[in-house]
């Protein structure tokens, strides 16, 4: 046999694989000092999170291989070993749904448990501040009061003295 170089049945051709470029940058024009461009080329400016974001997403995309779960041949029929792929893909959906489910129901009631875990608090918070307002409004008139009997109780005072002072002053000279 010889060989023409071309490639054959279950030969391998090897190409060159494309230049990875980044997602949502534009390709940098080269760069020369004699331009005749009206617009200068500037790489655009992302804020602090878009740029974080798109560091993470081209991270993912390099590192994260692409994997093919359901390999079938390009044969018209199919093998014995398909049901059996069959049940273990249905399976795997299968289980992989329950658990979204089980998630989703343990996110709903932690997000109910939490609702109600601060009208609870709101609630106390108000009986609290009521109570609170009660307890100052007693003491405030137990206060006025304690403050009214001792003015009241003072003037008692200066009055018998003023009295006395009345009496002594009108028995003083005779």
């Amino acid at each position: 046999m010889s060989t023409t170089g071309g490639p054959k049945d279950r030969d391998l051709q090897l190409m060159a694989a494309p230049e990875k470029r980044s997602l949502m940058l534009p390709p940098k024009p080269p760069s020369s000092s004699t331009s005749s461009a009206i617009v200068e080329y500037t790489p655009p400016v992302f804020k602090e999170e878009e740029e974080d974001i798109e560091i993470k997403l081209r991270r993912i995309i390099d590192n994260v291989p692409v994997r093919v779960s359901n390999t079938s041949g390009s044969s018209a029929g199919s093998g014995s070993g398909d049901f059996h792929q069959y049940r273990q893909m249905r399976r795997k959906e299968q289980d992989r749904l329950a658990r979204m489910d089980v998630d989703y129901q343990r996110r709903k009631e932690e997000a109910e448990f939490i609702m109600r875990r601060e009208e609870r608090l709101k609630a106390a918070e108000e009986r609290t501040a009521k109570r609170r307002l009660k307890r100052q409004k007693k003491k405030q008139r137990k206060r006025q009061k304690k403050s009214i009997t001792n003015a009241d109780g003072e003037k008692n005072k200066k009055e018998e003295s003023s009295e006395e002072e009345e009496e002594s002053d009108n028995e003083g000279p005779k």
